[in-house]
């Protein structure tokens, strides 16, 4: 199978680039928080008429800027590619259950030792509730956009990738509001179902269906059209969740203000989960001797976290003033910084990682 897109089908020798909004998102996202926190307060009449624009606790302006964002990540992701698992049966394995079976939980108890025991006294204590639902939220649903990146950082196996991108998706239509039921409940924080459900259809189900439609149509008018539509789209994505973000601080702006601090603690977790997960499938896929262009990628994306989804859902249980928006939007301030981190230990371990290897069956 060819692959159709062009951040995945570089050369081995070429050398990775990372896009000029996603090199500097961090940069992006402390600006963003600067601009809502001075508009939130300029016109406060606004931000409270966008928050009453709801249908079942849904914000339909964040769902139409949520779209912005996820569609074009989703047309990079081709189904087809389903076919791939099977010659990566060993690394997808350890991708799947990190992301599946020890992130959401493992995050779920960092939430719970951290913000409810270790940094309470320090957090309000009306929120420890909805910041452990975002942080939860925040790790119930694998990357599915900046691990094409991350991936050709490490100089990953694109085959790989792409299939195991398209696995999760598949499996995130149908596990994502189970488990975030499940650890929200086990959590004692009351779950909205139809509020959950609705999030499920429209920032998953339905995009994913009309990125297919459309990424057919696009590859009917051939290769160049589709990577040419791709590639004007990625700025509107990025924009639309800078956007997301401004509005989002329009109405945190005052707490932030009063205790700068609460970003800070709620780093704490999410730094921790990123470097026990991407740590853990590394070492998993060492001991089963897959091969290191599987291995980095498979780090990777067990360590990433779908923010715009997390987002977008932490609006739609907990409204845009709630701790759990607030802990997502933290999420994505250090989205970047973080996994450069690890995209640099898997680099600069290589060597150390197939010594280990040696002698084991490749994936």
């Amino acid at each position: 199978m060819a692959l159709q897109d062009s951040a995945l089908s570089a050369p081995p020798g070429a050398a990775p680039a990372i896009g000029f909004f996603e090199r500097y998102l961090s940069l992006w996202v402390a600006l963003c928080i600067v601009a809502g926190v001075a508009l939130g307060r300029l016109l406060p009449g606004l931000f409270q008429a966008i928050a009453a624009l709801e249908l079942a606790r849904v914000n339909l302006v964040v769902g139409a800027l949520i779209w912005v964002m996820v569609v074009p990540m989703l047309l990079k992701i081709d189904f087809a590619a389903l076919g791939q698992v099977r010659a990566h049966a060993r690394g997808i394995g350890v991708t799947l259950f990190v992301n599946w079976a020890v992130k959401p939980f493992s995050m779920a108890l960092l939430g719970w030792l951290f913000i409810r025991h270790a940094f309470a006294p320090w957090l309000p204590a009306d929120q420890l509730d909805s910041y452990v639902a975002g942080l939860i939220l925040l790790a119930a649903a694998p990357c599915t956009a900046m691990v094409f990146v991350w991936s050709q950082l490490c100089r990953g196996d694109p085959y790989f990738t792409l299939s195991q991108v398209a696995l999760n998706d598949a499996i995130m239509v149908v596990a994502f509001a189970p488990i975030v039921a499940l650890l929200l409940g086990l959590s004692s924080i009351t779950v909205p179902w139809d509020t959950l459900l609705i999030s499920v259809g429209l920032y998953i189900v339905v995009p994913v269906a009309l990125a297919q439609v459309w990424r057919r149509a696009l590859w009917r008018r051939g290769q160049a059209r589709f990577e040419a539509v791709v590639s004007r789209l990625g700025p509107l994505s990025i924009g639309a969740l800078l956007l997301t973000l401004v509005l989002l601080f329009g109405f945190q702006g005052e707490a932030l203000l009063g205790q700068p601090l609460v970003i800070a603690l709620l780093a704490v977790p999410i730094l921790v989960q990123v470097l026990l997960n991407s740590g853990l499938a590394y070492w998993l896929n060492r001991r089963l001797g897959v091969a290191h262009c599987v291995a980095g990628p498979s780090a990777l994306i067990g360590a990433s976290n779908f923010f715009e989804l997390a987002v977008a859902t932490a609006i739609g249980l907990f409204g845009f003033q709630s701790g759990a928006a607030l802990a997502t939007v933290v999420g994505v301030l250090i989205e970047v910084p973080v996994m450069l981190a690890v995209v640099a230990a898997v680099n600069r371990s290589q060597a150390w990682y197939e010594r280990g290897a040696t002698g084991r069956r490749g994936a």
